[in-house]
């Protein structure tokens, strides 16, 4: 059976606000995010992230008032993260009303952190966030909302992660963010040969085509996008539909 490829709209969220930019710089204010998952629950998206992007940097807890607002607008899963440390971070994202939780930074300062969420949670509910740079022929690792080189290879580190219990992996493409020059389907093609769970890609959509292209080259379970859709450049309705018409296993909207 193949699955449905999923599409599925990123809220980072900073000081309670959903921002966009570069590159992981320039942040532009996009709205509540409460307001926008309850639109892109109504307009037929498989699942929203929503991320606190400045958690990491100032070693604080994810907020959970706005994962508990976030919650309630929605029928559909949702992941949410920044800043978990520990279980009792996890737990209490989990309680404030996400199906999953993810993790980036504190898992590279820490692997034994997903045995713990996921001996504990399951791995379902854990997804590990790779922030990556392309250097060379081959991406590494970035820490701290992409502030912080790790050394370490991504393809080998989502490996690792997978074997410590990591059910997902969502890699975010440091070097494609905000630009709308398509997904880094080769990234993405490179994180999926060498794990044996569910992919999403992030960073750098723009045209349906580089959703077809992310599905098909790519090798990607699921898309995340983020100013396409706050900006309704483009519909999840019409993408969907899109996709459909060339084959890509899709989702319908009722």
């Amino acid at each position: 059976m193949t699955l449905a490829r999923r599409i599925i709209p990123c809220l980072d969220v900073d000081g309670g606000r959903v921002v966009k930019g570069i590159e992981f710089a320039g942040l532009r204010d996009m709205g509540d995010p409460a307001e926008l998952a309850a639109r892109y629950n109504c307009e037929g998206a498989d699942e929203i992230v929503v991320l606190d992007i400045s958690a990491s940097v100032e070693g604080r807890a994810t907020f959970l008032e706005t994962i508990r607002r976030v919650a309630a607008q929605l029928n559909i899963p949702l992941t949410a993260g920044g800043g978990i440390r520990t279980m009792a971070n996890g737990r209490a994202v989990l309680r404030a009303g996400a199906d999953k939780v993810t993790v980036n930074t504190a898992a590279l300062e820490r692997p034994q952190l997903i045995s713990e969420l996921s001996q504990q949670f399951g791995a379902q509910a854990v997804v590990l966030s790779l922030d990556v740079k392309r250097k060379g022929n081959s991406w590494q690792a970035f820490t701290h909302g992409g502030r912080q080189a790790t050394g370490r290879d991504a393809a080998e580190w989502a490996a690792e992660a997978v074997s410590r219990g990591a059910g997902e992996i969502l890699i975010t493409s440091i070097d494609k963010d905000g630009t709308r020059s398509g997904f880094d389907c080769e990234l993405t093609a490179r994180i999926a040969a060498a794990v044996s769970v569910p992919v999403i890609a992030s960073g750098g959509a723009s045209t349906y085509d580089n959703f077809l292209d992310v599905f098909t080259a790519g090798c990607a379970d699921a898309a995340l996008a983020a100013s396409i859709f706050h900006e309704e450049t483009h519909s999840i309705a019409g993408l969907k539909i899109f996709l459909s018409e060339r084959g890509v296993p899709i989702r319908m909207s009722r």
